[in-house]
């Protein structure tokens, strides 16, 4: 947290949290929703300052009840999350790359949605692979040793046998079926903070 956010917070300790105003969609764009985007259930205009984006990606946190902000010097900015807490996109250099810039140098493991949505995760970090890296990242599946194809994957999908692995960076990840309503329950992640949750 960047050190001017933590005089902030000391010096007005008691400034009320903002609900509804900032999210971040399944592509891992910071989103800004004005009273008429929530009012309409829209995504909101997508926030392109670098110097914006680098301060909220430094100062981007989560409380003990799974609610993520953004401590915006003495207030914390409850995110609306489309997805889950992190989005990873695929770096050539560095594997996967989070929303935040933090790299992700292991995966402990792949977890596939019914839909084919997939989810990784290191440690205590859950991201969704941004769907525009997905076909790479899958062309690295294996199901009991051999490649999986479009059809094998979509009977895996739907519940059938054989072991499916990702062959990534060197490391054999063992992948998960898991249904996209379970994702927040499971990974203890709230996907609209209010001010009474």
């Amino acid at each position: 947290m960047d050190d001017i956010v933590k005089q902030a917070m000391a010096k007005w300790p008691n400034v009320p949290h903002c609900y509804g105003w900032l999210a971040l969609d399944a592509r891992g764009g910071w989103r800004m929703r004005d009273e008429a985007a929530q009012q309409a259930g829209a995504a909101g205009d997508k926030l392109n300052n670098a110097a914006l984006l680098g301060f909220i990606n430094r100062n981007y946190a989560h409380d003990d009840a799974g609610r993520w902000y953004f401590q915006n010097g003495p207030q914390r900015v409850y995110v609306n999350l489309e997805a889950t807490p992190y989005i990873a996109r695929t770096d050539p250099a560095q594997g996967l790359v989070l929303q935040t810039g933090t790299a992700l140098a292991n995966i402990e493991r792949l977890y596939l949605t019914e839909a084919g949505v997939a989810i990784v995760q290191a440690g205590d970090v859950v991201a969704q692979l941004d769907d525009r890296d997905v076909a790479q990242v899958f062309e690295a599946l294996e199901l009991d040793g051999q490649p999986a194809g479009d059809e094998a994957l979509m009977r895996w999908l739907e519940g059938g046998d054989g072991e499916l692995v990702l062959r990534w960076r060197g490391q054999a990840v063992p992948a998960e079926r898991i249904r996209g309503e379970d994702l927040p329950q499971r990974f203890g992640f709230v996907p609209a903070p209010a001010a009474n949750s």
